[in-house]
C-alpha cells in the first residue's frame, strides 16, 4: 500500500531515539560493573503512638510555653556613679533624695538616704525610676559586699491575694525587721554621715517637689 512520507520520517525519529536510549543504558550498565545502579529505599516514618483527638475541648486549655529568657544586667548610665545623689521617682519614697552606693549584679542600684537623715533605708532601685543630680558625695570606704541581691530577697515575703474572709479579718501586726538588718543600717549610716557637710545634710533631708510654672525638661539637676 501507499505509505506517506510523514509517517516514515516519524518512524525514523522514533528509531533513532530508541537506539540512543539503548546506548545510554548500556553505558550506564558498563560503568557500574555490568549492573544497573540500585538505591536504598527510604524508610517510612513511624506513625505516632497517640493520634490527635478527633474532638477538641470547647474552652481553651492553658498550655505552658517553654520560654528561655536570658536576663542581662542593664548598662549603668554615665551620670550615675557611687556617691551620686539621686531623686527617687516611684515607690514608697518617691520625691526623696538618696545616695547611690553602687550597682548590684542584677543591674539594680543600691541606694540609701541615709536612713537617719530622711528615712530611706538601704534598698534596691531600678535606674529607670531615678533622676541623677550633679551633686556628689565623697564616699568613704564602705563595705557593701553584704548587701547582695540575696540579702534583699530574704527580707521579701510572698504576697497572698486576699479573699472575702481575709478582707474582714483583723489586720495582722507587721513583722519586725531582724536585728541584723537594723544593725547593718546603723553601721552604714555611721560610716556615711561623717562625710556629709551641714549643707548636704539639709539637701538630702528635703523632698523634691514641683510647683506651678516649673518646667522639668529645662531644669538642671
Amino acid at each position: 500500500g501507499h505509505v506517506s512520507c510523514g509517517l516514515l520520517s516519524g518512524l525514523g525519529h522514533c528509531w533513532f531515539a530508541l537506539a540512543g536510549k539503548r546506548r545510554g543504558l548500556a553505558a550506564l550498565k558498563k560503568k557500574n560493573g555490568g549492573k544497573f545502579p540500585t538505591h536504598a529505599k527510604k524508610v517510612a516514618p513511624v506513625a505516632a503512638a497517640t493520634k490527635a483527638p478527633r474532638m477538641y475541648p470547647a474552652d481553651d486549655v492553658a498550655k505552658p510555653l517553654a520560654v528561655n529568657i536570658v536576663r542581662k544586667p542593664a548598662k549603668l548610665r554615665s551620670s550615675i556613679t557611687p556617691g551620686t545623689v539621686l531623686i527617687l521617682l516611684a515607690g514608697r519614697f518617691k520625691g526623696k533624695r538618696c545616695i547611690c552606693l553602687g550597682q548590684l549584679p542584677s543591674g539594680l542600684l543600691l541606694v540609701t538616704g541615709p536612713f537617719k537623715l530622711n528615712g530611706v533605708p538601704v534598698r534596691r532601685v531600678s535606674q529607670a525610676y531615678v533622676i541623677a543630680t550633679c551633686t556628689k558625695v565623697n564616699m568613704p570606704s564602705v563595705d557593701i559586699t553584704k548587701f547582695s541581691d540575696s540579702y534583699f530577697k530574704a527580707a521579701e515575703s510572698k504576697r497572698v491575694k486576699k479573699g472575702e474572709k481575709e478582707f474582714f479579718d483583723e489586720p495582722k501586726e507587721k513583722k519586725a525587721l531582724p536585728a541584723e538588718y537594723i544593725a547593718n543600717q546603723k553601721a552604714l549610716d555611721a560610716a556615711i554621715l561623717p562625710a556629709l557637710s551641714a549643707e548636704l545634710k539639709g539637701y538630702l533631708s528635703s523632698r523634691f517637689t514641683l510647683r506651678d510654672g516649673d518646667r522639668p525638661h529645662l531644669m538642671k539637676f
